[in-house]
């Protein structure tokens, strides 16, 4: 006798599938809320100035103001996640140079989030002027144009950096903000738990400022105020195990060409001391 032949339900099994479906939008919907994003803001083009976006859930840090009139660019990022001015949770400086922390004072107005910055660079972030050594012939040239030397809104950071290095826990990031110096007295770093770092203009890449070309190849910024403290704090980022470094102008490179570049460093400098 044949067996007889058992009938699924339709609806039944519409609403396994239904259910699997919502499943899997729920595991990705919780990945994306504890996955850490960092997106790129060109304050000019082909990667010559950037800040950056990093977004952890529904809260978002900026590193990096841009020039003066950049918070518009800064919006556009936020939108672009899907947030706006109240989900800033805090504005990272890594230095006070008018290209970085620009529009400080216009992010802060808009969002409230509070302006972070190193004790170091504070006399920057009030108006103090630059020191200014340019790493090579387009420095010298461009210190002649006056650009960096330009008035902004200057500012009194909200939060300061006394150390070496500040947890972001308490501001609702898996993120650490680190000391080092070498472009400025009071750069800083941020390196998340992954081994990402945002490192401000330790270094840079690409022709003149930086982007437009051969991008993958590291270069110094037009200027360092110390180059010993440069090579120091790069390496000190490279032993912590920084595997992507995010850059100001141009980048980002990886970990491999960021030690190139130190090399490079080390035996300039070796020249310059002989010569």
């Amino acid at each position: 006798m044949a067996s007889p032949v058992t009938k699924r339900c339709p609806i039944a099994a519409n609403a396994r599938v239904m259910a699997k479906a919502s499943q899997v939008a729920m595991i990705a919907r919780n990945a994306a809320m504890t996955q850490t994003f960092v997106d790129t803001i060109p304050m000019l083009p082909f990667g010559m100035l950037n800040a950056f976006l990093v977004v952890q859930g529904r809260r978002a840090m900026l590193v990096d103001t841009g020039l003066p009139n950049a918070a518009p660019k800064v919006e556009k990022a936020l939108h672009a996640r899907g947030l706006d001015w109240s989900d800033l949770a805090l504005t990272v400086l890594t230095h006070a140079h008018i290209d970085h922390a620009g529009s400080a004072v216009a992010v802060r107005r808009l969002s409230s989030a509070p302006l972070l910055a190193h004790a170091e660079d504070i006399p920057l972030c009030q108006g103090q002027a630059p020191v200014l050594r340019p790493s090579g012939p387009f420095g010298r040239l461009f210190q002649k144009t006056g650009a960096i030397q330009q008035k902004f809104d200057y500012f009194s950071p909200d939060r300061i950096i006394q150390g070496a290095d500040m947890d972001l826990s308490d501001y609702g990031f898996s993120a650490r903000v680190l000391h080092t110096p070498g472009h400025t007295a009071g750069s800083v770093s941020v390196l998340l738990e992954d081994g990402r770092v945002i490192a401000g203009d330790l270094a840079a890449s690409g022709i003149l400022l930086g982007g437009i070309a051969l991008r993958d190849r590291p270069k110094s910024p037009p200027f360092e105020e110390d180059i010993a403290g440069v090579i120091a704090s790069l390496e000190h980022l490279l032993a912590r195990g920084c595997r992507q470094f995010f850059l100001g102008h141009g980048g980002p490179l990886p970990a491999q060409a960021i030690a190139h570049h130190v090399t490079n460093l080390r035996k300039s400098t070796v020249r310059a001391r002989a010569a």
